[in-house]
């Protein structure tokens, strides 16, 4: 376990380095991940030797944990339930997307590794975890369509909802817990019952609480946000004091607040993004320590093979089936099969192995932790070109996802609905004394090419429309002009 003197000066180190690279890695073939895990890796015993950390450090369970139950949480709160629509992509993705991807890994872990069915089914489970925080640059350039960002962004924080209980099931049976149907009966309970309901409860009595004291008494901003913090770590232990698993408890809690329309602070949003972010990047470097002395114990070219497969196959054909139906460009097809990054998700779900007994977890670990190093290598350098590749695609051409706003979109593009407007109308529309609001939502690349625009037109990308509606309030109508 580090003292305490080491793992203030780590913390400082990700405060501090974090805030000054961030230009950097914008501009560079680079991602934050890379760079903490590096970081761990150097430190560790086959570098510097200045982190000894083992698999079962409780400093690394402890910051594991805090790690996957915020990002849980954020994940859930952050889900759209009212947007029927939306949920197509996160069923097809929860169903046969995710299904694939681990029938692929495990098939080649068994194939590659001679790992035992539990062993595949495990690694195959463990690295179909997409990884928020390696997609996180991805997301946020604008360059990309948004109805592309938002595919991945669903996807990365939903697939863990499959991911998890899986890995759990498999611990047990990897134990032998479980034996007869009421054993599983019992496990069921406690598993999809037990910590989903006490999380729930904690997550919409909490966020009820909140609004009917906020609105009473008035709650400080800066306290809305360690509050929220507190609902968080509340629901985790709930779920773990009734039997149940603190994880799903943790989801199921903002869950509750999604599902019940309760407006969490944006303080808490962003103070709770913060401390998710200082804790995953503190957990990448303890688990570059972990891993520096495991990796000579799994055969190197046998689990870079899996990495090539969990990476270059299982993805893209998850997603392939996926978006087989959605109307989105080759070019979108693949950049979204390729950015399906195995990241800290990965690591924290096999660090539950770990921490269970289960046989040969370290060996999991390893093997795990390489496949996860190949991706956050691979998917790092690759984000600023590729992501700058297929923008200039979009801006040299009109690509039909770019008319899009959510993933939903890509399945339904009807234009029967729409009235057309012939210009000599819009023009006597706009002598009115109410004239409409001109919306020029042409694509990228036409506008780019254009040299004539309409007077007074505000200027909107055609995949920006329905967030620039949601920020108006006033009652004008509205024409929108294309080509």
């Amino acid at each position: 376990m580090p003292d305490f003197l080491l793992l203030t000066g780590l913390v400082a180190i990700v405060l501090t380095a974090s805030a000054l690279a961030s230009g950097l890695v914008v501009r560079a073939p680079l991602s934050f991940p890379m760079l903490f895990f590096g970081l761990g890796f150097a430190l560790g015993e086959h570098g510097l030797g200045l982190l000894a950390i083992e698999p079962h450090d409780k400093t690394l369970e402890a910051i594991a944990t805090l790690s996957l139950i915020f990002v849980l949480f954020l994940d859930a709160v952050q889900l759209r339930l009212d947007e029927r629509a939306n949920w197509k992509l996160p069923l097809l993705v929860l169903g046969p997307g995710t299904g694939l991807t681990i029938a692929i890994i495990a098939l080649a872990a068994w194939a590659l590794l001679s790992a035992t069915l539990v062993q595949a089914l495990l690694l195959g489970a463990i690295l179909s975890s997409t990884d928020p925080v390696v997609l996180r640059d991805v997301i946020r350039d604008q360059r990309i369509p948004r109805s592309i960002r938002h595919t991945l962004g669903i996807e990365a924080g939903t697939n863990d909802l499959v991911v998890l209980p899986i890995v759990l099931i498999l611990i047990a049976v990897a134990n032998g817990q479980l034996g007869g149907a009421g054993e599983w009966f019992t496990f069921g309970v406690q598993l999809f019952v037990l910590g989903p309901v006490a999380g729930f409860a904690v997550g919409a009595i909490g966020a009820w609480v909140l609004g009917k004291v906020d609105a009473r008494l008035g709650v400080n901003r800066t306290y809305q946000a360690l509050y929220g913090v507190g609902l968080v770590l509340g629901a985790y232990a709930a779920g773990v004091a009734v039997g149940g698993d603190g994880f799903l408890a943790a989801f199921a809690a903002g869950l509750a607040i999604a599902v019940l329309n309760y407006d969490l602070c944006d303080c808490f949003m962003e103070y709770g993004e913060t401390t998710a972010e200082m804790a995953m990047l503190l957990a990448f470097i303890f688990f570059g320590a972990v891993l520096s002395p495991l990796l000579d114990t799994v055969p190197l070219e046998a689990t870079l093979g899996l990495a090539a497969v969990a990476l270059g196959i299982g993805r893209p054909l998850a997603l392939g089936l996926v978006l087989w139906r959605a109307n989105v460009s080759r070019a979108a097809r693949a950049f979204l099969g390729w950015f399906g990054p195995r990241g800290l998700n990965s690591l924290l779900l096999v660090l539950l192995v770990v921490h269970d007994s289960v046989p040969h977890a370290e060996w999991l670990l390893a093997i795990t932790g390489i496949v996860v190093m190949a991706s956050v290598v691979l998917h790092g350098i690759s984000a600023t070109p590729l992501s700058a590749c297929y923008g200039r695609a979009v801006a040299r051409s009109t690509l039909p996802e770019e008319r899009e706003s959510q993933a939903a979109s890509l399945w339904q593009h009807d234009e029967s609905c729409v009235t057309f407007l012939a210009p000599a109308d819009l023009a006597r529309r706009l002598e009115e004394p109410n004239p409409p609001i001109v919306l020029d939502v042409r694509s990228r690349a036409a506008y780019r090419d254009a040299t004539t625009q309409i007077p007074t037109s505000i200027r909107v990308l055609p995949d920006d429309v329905a967030k620039w509606a949601a920020s108006q309030s006033h009652q004008r109508s509205i024409v929108a002009y294309c080509t």
